[in-house]
This record gives structure tokens, C-alpha cells and sequence, in this order.
């Protein structure tokens, strides 16, 4: 990569900085220091540390947005997982209210194109997967008052009304009380995630949404053909919807030679007794033996961009974005090592031929767009229908014991 094009990929970044969909800081701090800031300091480089992220990294990979994910693992199930949520979204604020000259909350449109005139990071918080709700609509409002702006609809596991992308299929997508909880999202103004979940459910979604949706950490599934990744098929659909898909950076997800391997890396954390997405120190120092004995292919800004290009031919440049996922993976690319990495990826689009018009949508404009344009439909919207009291039991029956 040349200097002047990183030169140039820096210049963009001043005037359009990255709007990130995914960032997993929250639930590290949970898993490093149990949400203790004073061990983790994010004003100074914490690369010692294991974590991606830092507000000089921030600044220094051109970051004006940043979805903090409030993540809760899917084996913490009904009213632990909200108690954990609310954690998470306890420890964003935390750190909004600690660094007020780099954080702004961000609650809208508006505040995200305030903050970027104020030259602070914009922070936004997105729930991921929907066990985060209990199955209570009343919660998912919750969630939307105390700042929560997306909501994934499932992590890796099948919740009771939607499919994820990496269980065996049992609802065939969205039931009917996964689609009361989409409408009512889209009456409240919380976008609909559609990253981890299985296609059938992507495309009911699509179906019942009136507003855009976000896919905030996935690639395409044709250039690496994992279920996590969109298909073809729901690319071609966004135009229509107005949304966005912001492609991931976890080499499991882009680069097919890492599929397997990472696969053969996470079971051997289950051989030692931690949890495959486990990032603690103890895991990295598993994965590091491990990858000493095999080593690991390598995944470059090269691969991600082969991801946009495709994404950008089939969506359209109005419909792609970046979610790289920083701290909620064990690896990541060679050259996007950390959030401080997106000037990289830029320079590498450039040197594609990328217009800086077009690297303007990607980085700022779209997703800018996209939570405008579900403001919209939630003013319309609940002008015209009240709060959802439906409940599960009602639409889709009693559970079967």
C-alpha cells in the first residue's frame, strides 16, 4: 500500500469517518474487568491488554460512529439475559459520561452529524439478538428509551421466534410474534438486524419490514459461502428497502481457507473447557499455541474489499457499509488488526478504483441514511397505531413441554 494512497484514504476519513456497526468493547470489559474502567482506561493504548479498541486507536482509524454492541451470550436465557443487557448498556453510558470530549450518545440522525461537527465519536448502542428481550415487546420499548437503536433478532442460537443462521432451522424464519416484534420495532424506531440470522428469516423480515434494516456485521456469501454471510438474493432486496449490509472483518466469515481452520481452533477451547467465542487471556494463549503448531490463514483488507466489491455490484453503493466486529473476535486481518486499521481497507478501495464519492456512502453517508429513514417510518407509524401488548403465547400458541 503506497503512502500517498493512505494519504489520501486519511483525507477521506477527515471529512466522512467510519460509521462501524459492531464493536464488542462492552461485553470485553465484562469478560477482562468485570466493567472496572480504572483498569481499563480507554484514553490510552490498550493494545497490551488484548483489546481492539481505544479512543487513540479510534482516532487514529477515522472512526466518527461506532455501534457499541450490548451483547449477553445466548446461554444466559429470560430475565438473566435482560439483567446483563442492561449491564451492557449501563457500562456504554459509563463511558460516554468518562470521556466527554471524545463520546457523544447518540440517539438519532441528528446527534450522529452533531457529534462529527464537534469532532467527538458518535456512540450508539445495538442489542444483539433478540433472547435479549424475553419475549416481552414491553422490553424491547425499554431497551429503545434507555438509547438501544438496533437490535440483532438473533445471536448464534434459534431463539422461540426466529431462526439463526447457525442452528438447525425451527420457526422456517420468523414467526408470527417474530413479525409483531419487527412491526413494533419499526413503530418505535429501532432498526431491524438481520446479521446472524438464517435467510428464510432474513427474507421474512424484508417482507414485514417498513423500514430499512441494517445488517451490521456480514459479508457476502457468495465470495465466502458461510451462513452467517447474505446471500444474492437478499443483497438484490435492499435497493427496494432502502438498507444496509456493512460488511465483518472476522477472517471465519470472508476468507474460506479460514472456515475450517478456526472451526479446528474452536474446539480445541471446548477441549480445555472454555467457550469457542471465549477472548479471555487464557483463550488467546490456547489459540496462540495452537496456531503455532498451524498456522493460520491470513485474511488482508484485500479480502474484505473483494467482499465489497461484490456487495457494491449486487446492493448497490447505497446499501453497504463496515461493521468490523473488533472485540468480538479472536482474530482478525492481518492489516485491519485493530480499529485503528480502517484507513487501510480505504487506501485498498482506492487503489480499485473506489470514487471518493462512493467511499463517502460507504464509510458515513448510508448508514447516516438508514437510521434517518427508520425515524421516519417510526413518526409515521405510531402516529397511527399505539404500543404492541400482543404476547407469544397469543399469536404462535402455548410453548410445547
Amino acid at each position: 500500500m503506497t503512502e500517498r494512497l493512505l494519504e489520501r484514504a486519511r483525507e477521506l476519513l477527515a471529512g466522512h469517518p467510519v460509521v462501524d456497526g459492531h464493536n464488542d468493547l462492552p461485553w470485553a470489559l465484562r469478560q477482562q474487568v468485570r466493567y472496572d474502567l480504572d483498569r481499563r482506561d480507554i484514553a490510552a493504548d490498550q493494545s497490551a491488554t488484548g483489546l481492539h479498541t481505544d479512543l487513540p486507536r479510534l482516532r487514529a482509524g477515522g472512526v466518527g460512529a461506532q455501534f457499541w454492541s450490548v451483547y449477553v451470550r445466548t446461554d444466559m436465557a429470560g430475565d438473566e439475559a435482560v439483567s446483563a443487557t442492561l449491564e451492557q448498556i449501563d457500562v456504554v453510558r459509563r463511558l460516554v459520561d468518562r470521556y466527554p470530549g471524545d463520546l457523544r450518545l447518540a440517539l438519532t440522525a441528528d446527534d450522529m452529524e452533531a457529534a462529527r461537527a464537534e469532532g467527538r465519536i458518535a456512540s450508539l448502542m445495538g442489542a444483539e439478538g433478540g433472547h435479549s428481550i424475553n419475549c416481552s415487546l414491553a422490553t424491547l420499548r425499554a431497551l429503545h428509551r434507555l438509547g438501544v437503536r438496533y437490535m440483532t433478532l438473533t445471536h448464534n442460537d434459534n431463539i422461540p421466534w426466529a431462526d439463526s443462521a447457525t442452528d438447525v432451522p425451527a420457526a422456517g424464519g420468523l414467526t408470527r410474534f417474530g413479525e409483531e416484534v419487527v412491526r413494533e420495532m419499526n413503530r418505535v424506531g429501532m432498526l431491524v438486524d438481520l446479521s446472524h440470522v438464517s435467510a428464510d428469516t432474513m427474507r421474512d423480515a424484508l417482507r414485514v419490514s417498513e423500514a430499512p434494516v441494517i445488517f451490521s456485521h456480514s459479508s457476502a456469501r457468495a465470495v465466502c459461502d458461510h451462513p452467517r454471510n447474505v446471500p444474492d438474493d437478499v443483497l438484490g432486496a435492499l435497493a427496494a428497502n432502502g438498507g444496509v449490509a456493512m460488511a465483518t472483518f472476522v477472517p471465519k466469515f470472508i476468507l474460506p481457507e479460514a472456515v475450517a481452520w478456526t472451526q479446528a481452533a474452536d474446539e480445541n477451547l471446548r477441549a480445555h473447557g472454555l467457550h469457542h467465542l471465549d477472548t479471555s487471556p487464557r483463550a488467546m494463549e490456547l489459540h496462540r499455541a495452537f496456531e503455532a503448531e498451524r498456522p493460520r490463514p491470513l485474511a488482508t483488507a484485500s479480502t474484505v474489499a473483494d467482499h465489497l466489491d461484490h456487495m457494491r455490484e449486487v446492493a448497490g453503493v447505497d446499501h453497504i457499509g463496515i461493521g468490523g466486529d473488533f472485540d468480538g473476535t479472536a482474530f482478525t486481518p492481518a492489516d485491519l488488526a485493530d480499529v485503528a486499521g480502517y484507513p487501510n481497507l480505504i487506501a485498498e478501495l482506492l487503489r480499485r478504483g473506489w470514487s471518493d464519492a462512493d467511499l463517502a456512502k460507504l464509510t458515513w453517508k448510508n448508514a447516516v441514511r438508514v437510521l434517518r429513514g427508520a425515524e421516519d417510518v417510526a413518526r409515521d407509524v405510531s402516529a397511527k397505531r399505539g404500543p404492541s401488548i400482543a404476547t407469544i403465547d397469543a399469536l404462535d400458541g402455548p410453548p410445547v413441554r
